[in-house]
C-alpha cells in the first residue's frame, strides 16, 4: 500500500484541500520515509521536526477554521541548503559557512508559504553548488536512490535524492550550468532550469551573476508547473528579475503536440552511450506519437558557446568568493580552490568580450534554430551515470589516473551551453541505464518558453511511467 509521501505534489495539496489527508499526516509520512532512506543516500544537511510539526499543526487548524487555502497549502517541502530562510541555517554545502544563519527570508520561499507550503529541512549539495557530481567533503557526498554508488548528478544533489525518494514533494535546486537538470535526470525525476531572470534570486547565495537561475525539482512536469507558477515574477528586491507576466502554466498540459517542432541536434550534444540513445529515441517517438515533428538540425556557435560559459562562471565564481580565497583558502574542496585560483588569471577583456557575445550568439540561435523549430531535444547526461568513486576528482593520487577528470566533466557537457544562452531547459525521465540508474531527455526552449516545455513533458508522461516509478525503499 502507498504510503501519503509517495503522492506527487499536485496530488499532496489536493489531498489536504479536500480533507482526505491532513498536513501532520503528510509531514509524518516524509519523515518516516527520510528516516529509512536518508542514513543510506545522505540527503539531509539540518531537518527542523519540531518546526515542522507546529507549521503542519496550523495549516490544519486553519483548514478547520475555514481560512484561505492556498495551492500549495499544508505540503511539506525541502530545498537545497542555500535558499536563505530566517532563522534557520543555509550552509550553502560548506564548512565555511556551517554556523552561518541568515536573519532574513529569500523571496521564493516567501512565495511558497504564502501559498501554504512549509520547509522541514534544508538539502544537501555540491559545496557552494560548483560540482556535477553531489561531492561534499564538508557534509558527506550524497548516494543516487536508485544505486548508492553512483552520482546523484550536481549540485543539487540532495534535491534530486530526495524527491526521488519520496522523502520530499518537490524542492527548490539552482542551474549555473546543470545544477537542477543533473540530478534531475540522475535520480529520475523532473526538474526546469527557467529563462534567465524568470524567478527571483533575492537571498540565495549566488555562484554566477550572469548564469544562476532558480527553479523546482518535482516528480511531473504538472508538479514543477505548479511551483513555477508561484516563483516566478517579477521582484522589486531583485533588480535582475524579469517583469514579463507569468502565465498559467498548467492550463496548457492537455497532451495535444500537434505542430510542435523537435529538433534533434546532428553535430553536438548527442548521446555517448547505446542506452542513452535508445531512451532518447523512445521518448521522441513517444512525442511524435502524439502529433510532434522530429527536426534534424545543427546547432551554431557551440565552441564559442562552450568558451565563453567557462570565462563567465569562472570570473563570477571567483569575484564572489574572493575575500575567503584570500582569508580561507585551505577551507575549500581542492577542485574548487584549484578552479577559483584559475578565474584570477583570467583576463578582464575576455570575460567583457564573453558577456557582450551573449547577445550576438543568441540572435543566431533565433535566426538559424528557432526559425526552424520549437524547442531543441538532447540527453541530459550523454552518458551512462558513473559512480561516486569514479568522479572524485579531489581524491585523484599524483600521477593519475586521470579519466576521474573527463568522467567528471562530461557529466555536465550537454547542459553547461543553455545556462549561457538563458535559454529555459527542462529535463524529464525517460529510461534507465544498464546500473539501473536513471536516463534524462533535455528539452530547451525559446526565452520565456516554459510553458511549452511543460506541455511537452506532460504529454510524455502521459503515455510514459518512469516519472512514477520509485526506488526501492
Amino acid at each position: 500500500m502507498s504510503a501519503p509521501c509517495d503522492l506527487g505534489l499536485v496530488e499532496a495539496a489536493d489531498a489536504v484541500a479536500s480533507g482526505a489527508l491532513t498536513s501532520s499526516a503528510l509531514l509524518e509520512s516524509c519523515l518516516e520515509r527520510m528516516d529509512a532512506t536518508n542514513p543510506t543516500l545522505n540527503a539531509t544537511i539540518w531537518v527542523d521536526r519540531d518546526g515542522a510539526r507546529q507549521a503542519a499543526a496550523a495549516a490544519d487548524a486553519a483548514r478547520a477554521a475555514g481560512k484561505r487555502i492556498g495551492r500549495l497549502h499544508g505540503v511539506p517541502l525541502a530545498h537545497k541548503d542555500m535558499y536563505y530562510q530566517a532563522g534557520q541555517p543555509s550552509t550553502c554545502g560548506s564548512a565555511i559557512r556551517r554556523d552561518f544563519m541568515p536573519d532574513y527570508t529569500c523571496t521564493v520561499v516567501d512565495r511558497l508559504s504564502a501559498e501554504g507550503a512549509f520547509s522541514f529541512a534544508g538539502l544537501n549539495m555540491a559545496e557552494f553548488a560548483q560540482n556535477p557530481t553531489g561531492h561534499n567533503r564538508a557534509f558527506g557526498h550524497c548516494h543516487n536512490p536508485w544505486n548508492p554508488p553512483y552520482i546523484t548528478g550536481g549540485s543539487s544533489s540532495g534535491s534530486g535524492a530526495a524527491v526521488a525518494a519520496r522523502i520530499a514533494f518537490a524542492s527548490l535546486g539552482s542551474d549555473t550550468g546543470g545544477s537542477i537538470r543533473l540530478p534531475a535526470s540522475a535520480c529520475g525525476v523532473t526538474g526546469i532550469k527557467p529563462t534567465q531572470t524568470r524567478v527571483s534570486r533575492y537571498g540565495v547565495m549566488p555562484l554566477s551573476f550572469s548564469m544562476d537561475n532558480v527553479g523546482p525539482l518535482a516528480r511531473s512536469a504538472r508538479d514543477c508547473a505548479r511551483v513555477l507558477s508561484i516563483i516566478a515574477g517579477h521582484d522589486p528586491l531583485d533588480p535582475t528579475c524579469a517583469t514579463e507576466a507569468v502565465p498559467d502554466y498548467e492550463a496548457g498540459l492537455d497532451g495535444d503536440l500537434r505542430g510542435q517542432r523537435i529538433g534533434v541536434p546532428k553535430n553536438v550534444l548527442q548521446a555517448k552511450d547505446p542506452a542513452v540513445q535508445a531512451a532518447i529515441d523512445a521518448a521522441l517517438a513517444v512525442l511524435a506519437g502524439r502529433g510532434a515533428v522530429i527536426v534534424p538540425i545543427d546547432l551554431p556557435l557551440m565552441e564559442a558557446v562552450a568558451a565563453y560559459s567557462g570565462v563567465v562562471s569562472r570570473v563570477e565564481g571567483a569575484t564572489i568568493h574572493a575575500r575567503w580565497m584570500r582569508e580561507r583558502a585551505q577551507d575549500y574542496a581542492v577542485y574548487i580552490s584549484a578552479r577559483m585560483f584559475a578565474a584570477y588569471s583570467i583576463p578582464g577583456t575576455y570575460y567583457v568580450e564573453a558577456l557582450a557575445q551573449r547577445g550576438p550568439i543568441l540572435q543566431a540561435f533565433a535566426r538559424e534554430v528557432f526559425a526552424q523549430v520549437d524547442v531543441i531535444a538532447t540527453p541530459t547526461i550523454p552518458t551512462a551515470l558513473p559512480t561516486l568513486a569514479e568522479t572524485d576528482i579531489d581524491a585523484i593520487p599524483p600521477g593519475g589516473p586521470f579519466d576521474a577528470i573527463a568522467k567528471f566533466h562530461a557529466v555536465s557537457l550537454n547542459t553547461r551551453p543553455f545556462n549561457y544562452l538563458g535559454l529555459p531547459t527542462i529535463s524529464a525521465p525517460c529510461g534507465f541505464d544498464a546500473n539501473g540508474c536513471p536516463i534524462g531527455l533535455q528539452l530547451a526552449g525559446r526565452p520565456f518558453a516554459e510553458a511549452r516545455l511543460f506541455k511537452l513533458v506532460d504529454a510524455l508522461q502521459r503515455d510514459t511511467e518512469w516519472h512514477s516509478r520509485k526506488p526501492a525503499p
